[in-house]
C-alpha cells in the first residue's frame, strides 16, 4: 500500500495529506488505536485538549514508535513495529474554547504538551474563533508565541469562517498554515477555499465523510461500484485530488487501513464533476458562529 503523500505548508514544514482523526475516541482506547495505525502507515495524528485523550495519544505515540513520550530518542520497540523516530511523525493538538487569551492559550498549551508526553507539537490549532468572546487574536497571538520559541512546527486555525480569518490578518505576523474545518461531499466550503489558496493556508477537512452520513450518497455508491472500492475510499480519494488534507477516524485495523489505502487509484474529471455536484450546504457539526 502507497503512504500518503505529503503537503508543504507555508512554511515549509511537511504535512502528510491523511491523517488519523481523533475525535470522540476514548481515552483508553487511544494508546491502541493509534499504535494500530501507525502499524497501518499513518504517521499524522489529530487531537485536541478538548477530547481528552492527548494522554492516550502520547503513550500510543511512543509505545510504537521506540521513543519514549518526552524523550526524542530512536529505536524500534519490536520485529514487528517500525523504527521511527519523532521527527517521522506530525502530530496536531487544540487551544479550546475555555482557555482563550493570551496568557490562558499558553498555559493550555504547556498542559497539551505535557499530557501529550513531548517536546513539541507540528501543528497547533485554535479550535474555534468564539467570535463573540472577541479574544481569538490574542490566542493566536500567544500561538505566535510558541511558534517562535520553536514549541509548535506550525501554527494556524480551526473553524474559521471568512469574516474571522480577515480580522486575525490585520494583526496576525505570521499567516495561518492550516484552517482545520468541517469538508466532505455535502459541505465543500468553495469560497473559504478559494480564499485559503490566495491567502496560502491549507485546507484541511474534519468529518471529511460527513460522520458517515455522505457513504449514502447514491452517487458515491455508484463511483465506488465503478472503481471497485469502498464508498470512504471514493470519498478521501476526491479530498486528495482536491489539495484537502483530510482527517478520517476509524476504530478497526481493517477499516484504518482501507482508509489509507487510496493513492493506488484517481478519479477523473468527470467523477470530480459529479461529486462536486453533490454540495448541499449540509453540516453534521455546529456553525462557527454558533460556537461561543
Amino acid at each position: 500500500m502507497k503512504p500518503s503523500p505529503r503537503l508543504s505548508l507555508n512554511n515549509g514544514v511537511l504535512i502528510d495529506q491523511l491523517g488519523f482523526g481523533l475525535y470522540k475516541v476514548p481515552p483508553a482506547d487511544a494508546p491502541g488505536l493509534v499504535t494500530m495505525a501507525i502499524e497501518a502507515g499513518y504517521r499524522h495524528f489529530d487531537t485536541a485538549a478538548m477530547y481528552g485523550n492527548e494522554t492516550g495519544v502520547g503513550r500510543g505515540i511512543g509505545t510504537l514508535s521506540g521513543f519514549t513520550p518526552g524523550d526524542d530518542t530512536r529505536g524500534g520497540s519490536g520485529e514487528s513495529s517500525p523504527a521511527l523516530s519523532r521527527e517521522d511523525l506530525f502530530i496536531t493538538t487544540k487551544l479550546w474554547n475555555d482557555d482563550h487569551g493570551y496568557d490562558a492559550t499558553l498555559r493550555a498549551f504547556d498542559t497539551s504538551i505535557s499530557n501529550l508526553g513531548l517536546e513539541y507539537v507540528d501543528l497547533y490549532l485554535v479550535h474555534w474563533p468564539c467570535a463573540r468572546r472577541g479574544l481569538y487574536t490574542e490566542s493566536y497571538r500567544a500561538l505566535e508565541t510558541l511558534y517562535r520559541e520553536g514549541k509548535v512546527r506550525a501554527i494556524g486555525v480551526s473553524n474559521f469562517q471568512p469574516a474571522h480569518l480577515e480580522h486575525l490578518l490585520e494583526t496576525a505576523e505570521v499567516v495561518p498554515a492550516v484552517n482545520q474545518v468541517e469538508l466532505h461531499p455535502w459541505l465543500q466550503q468553495a469560497e473559504l477555499r478559494s480564499l485559503h489558496g490566495k491567502l496560502g493556508i491549507t485546507t484541511e477537512g474534519w468529518s471529511p465523510l460527513g460522520r458517515g452520513q455522505a457513504l449514502k450518497d447514491p452517487v458515491v455508491l455508484a463511483l465506488a461500484a465503478e472503481h471497485g472500492r469502498t464508498a470512504a475510499q471514493i470519498i478521501l480519494r476526491w479530498h486528495v485530488q482536491l489539495g484537502n488534507v483530510a482527517i478520517p477516524k476509524a476504530s478497526s485495523y481493517a477499516r484504518i487501513r482501507e482508509n489509507l489505502d487510496v493513492f493506488g487509484f484517481s478519479l477523473d474529471a468527470t467523477d470530480m464533476a459529479d461529486l462536486a455536484a453533490l454540495e448541499r450546504g449540509f453540516r453534521t457539526g455546529s456553525h462557527p458562529d454558533a460556537v461561543n
